[in-house]
């Protein structure tokens, strides 16, 4: 039935044959990758606002400004990933970039920025979807935890379902979005020929900040959330169909134009028509109200804000679990995250995040200024190791136009470093100091797996294994059984097969117990010892544990006593529910317990299926 459940949710397993078949053209491609980048307009161009409304008028006549410095920055790193793109086809991720060309630890600090930026992309983008269209409904303001959580364990769905699906899927909020914001920004620019320019003064609130070189930096720190996400393309290159640098190259330059003219145009709309936000609403649904009243045609754009903010999620869900099975293959994470699930995905990525985000969005109590100064720090920090890696990539290379190529992705470097301290500096105290020390602990936690990985591939080396000439002994075998039923027959049966040395162990819960089985188990084993144990605190486990440790010490014949443990399988898995798993707690407490004397303690399952 689960497994029934799981088909119907994301469908059918498929074979590892069809992965070639699952790669994305451009148009899927700019639908799974780009969300991000696209959406980040809606909480920048917030965040611009919030930070220079602050100083009244004389603060908001300024986001143009910061909007075109912004937009610089973007072009300078669009420019940058694109050389990134060809520069390693198989996959130009920051953490690949800097880990090969600046060595492990610049590698792995942008592999924990890139952890960080991916993790708070998910919680911003959801819970920013979330407050687009509570700016149409207020009523949904009490709900936007609920709201958000529901959203993220759709977008989950989504992407568990596979890539080709999620790319599907995720194309129609994105080409909504573009269909109608675009319109809406042209239909802005004649009604702001044909009405003229509004007066700031008039309708900015009073300001209760002076307007400060510090008020400025602040904003445009949280204004350059506005470029998270145009890593994502340079990320995925193997997701896309051959040729795979040619076809992430164009759709990186479509998306970074459109994240120009998207940012840009509403900047300039919001400022020159004079667009001043309430307390509970978004500028852009401000904009949106000012150009198209409060009608259908408002609500259309409100909700495509919202669904594209949403799936703006999907390039965390696209670039995390590359990443992570990237560095699990290189030993810095579990194994288990390089394992392709029945979908052709990476699962345990996508479940990995889903729950951190989910955590995130319930931590902060869905509030999108609230996940706002921690973010950007991780995106830019890998965009200067990637940047400054790319400069050392083309310098070894020295191919044509070498030094050409090393100053665009050396000034990109620059910029985003100069970027990365202003927003430390400007959001330290709000929250980015959360960043500052995430980011060396995640990295200290890769470093620990590595070490981890390392210790068990030396202990289980044969390197220098020298051949052993001891015979081995017959066990010794301790059978515990919790009464005489057909559960324990195959179990002693298989005991007294391989050893003549087989003592069958009771631990006796309530007094007199312990006979009855005695006598019972004499009727069918009469030459089978049994070993009663008492239980002063009426547990399992510590007794048996004690007696083990006891026979062990009596004998001292240099092994330890096998276990062969008979344990019976309900037909049903809500069955397993009814019983008390002492079978897999006794395993489970011996398979974890450090060994005594160097000598393994061998346990053997023996399972009896009930039939229903």
């Amino acid at each position: 039935m689960l497994n029934t459940l799981k088909d119907l949710i994301i469908g059918s397993p498929l074979p590892t044959r069809q992965l070639a078949d699952k790669r994305l053209n451009k148009i899927r491609a700019l639908a799974a990758f780009s969300p991000d980048a696209l959406s980040s307009i809606a909480y920048a161009n917030q965040e611009i606002f919030l930070g220079l409304v602050v100083a009244g008028s004389a603060g908001l006549v300024l986001s143009w400004p910061i909007g075109l410095t912004i937009t610089g920055l973007l072009l300078l790193v669009a420019l940058s990933y694109f050389q990134t793109v060809h520069g390693y086809p198989t996959g130009g991720g920051s953490y690949i970039v800097a880990r090969q060309n600046l060595g492990t630890l610049p590698g792995l600090i942008a592999a924990s920025a890139l952890t960080v930026d991916y993790l708070l992309n998910v919680a911003v983008s959801v819970t920013a979807g979330v407050a687009a269209i509570a700016s149409a409904f207020p009523v949904l303001w009490p709900y936007r935890v609920a709201l958000s959580l529901g959203l993220l364990l759709i977008i989950t769905i989504i992407n568990l379902r596979g890539l080709r699906e999620t790319g599907t899927m995720m194309a129609i909020p994105v080409y909504l979005f573009l269909f109608t914001y675009i319109p809406m920004l042209a239909y802005g620019v004649i009604r702001a020929v044909i009405d003229g320019p509004g007066t700031l003064a008039a309708v900015a609130p009073s300001p209760t900040a002076p307007l400060t070189l510090f008020l400025l930096l602040h904003t445009f720190s949280t204004g350059c959330t506005a470029l998270t996400g145009i890593e994502a393309i340079s990320n995925g290159v193997p997701a896309f169909q051959s040729p795979e640098a040619k076809n992430a190259g164009r759709t990186l330059i479509v998306m970074a134009v459109l994240m120009g003219v998207l940012f840009l145009g509403s900047v300039g709309l919001t400022q020159y028509l004079a667009v001043v936000a309430g307390s509970q609403e978004t500028i852009l649904s401000a904009l949106a109200r000012r150009l198209l009243g409060s009608g259908l045609a408002y609500l259309l754009i409100q909700s495509c804000t919202m669904l594209i903010l949403v799936v703006a999620a999907n390039t965390s869900f696209a670039g995390f679990p590359r990443l992570a099975a990237i560095l699990a293959g290189d030993g810095f994470l579990p194994r288990q995250l390089t394992s392709l699930g029945d979908r052709l995905v990476f699962t345990n990525g996508i479940l990995i995040l889903a729950v951190a985000g989910g955590a995130l969005i319930f931590a902060f109590n869905g509030d999108t200024h609230a996940l706002i100064p921690l973010f950007a720090i991780g995106a830019f920090l890998a965009f200067t190791l990637s940047q400054a890696g790319m400069v050392v990539h083309w310098w070894r290379e020295r191919g044509q136009g070498w030094w050409l190529k090393s100053i665009v992705n050396g000034v990109g470097a620059l910029a985003t470093m100069i970027t990365v301290v202003v927003v430390v500096v400007s959001k330290f105290i709000e929250g980015a100091w959360i960043t500052v020390f995430v980011i060396p602990i995640i990295v200290a936690v890769f470093l620990r797996v590595r070490a981890h990985y390392r210790e068990v591939a030396r202990q289980l080396s044969m390197d220098g294994l020298p051949p052993s000439l001891k015979p081995v002994p017959i066990p010794r075998i301790v059978v515990p059984i919790s009464g005489v039923h057909r559960g324990i027959v195959d179990a002693i049966n298989f005991a007294c097969s391989i050893s003549d040395n087989v003592t069958a162990v009771y631990v006796e819960l309530e007094p007199g117990a312990g006979e009855r089985v005695r006598e019972k188990l004499a009727e069918w084993w009469p030459d089978l010892p049994l070993a009663i144990v008492p239980s002063q605190y009426r547990s399992v486990i510590a007794p048996l544990l004690d007696f083990l440790d006891e026979t062990d010490q009596l004998h001292n014949d240099g092994q330890l006593a096998a276990l062969v443990l008979p344990e019976f399988i309900p037909a049903k898995w809500w069955q397993t529910l009814l019983h008390n798993q002492t079978a897999w707690l006794i395993k489970a407490a011996l398979l974890y317990r450090r060994r005594f004397s160097g000598f393994p303690r061998v346990i053997i399952d023996i399972p009896y299926h009930l039939r229903r």
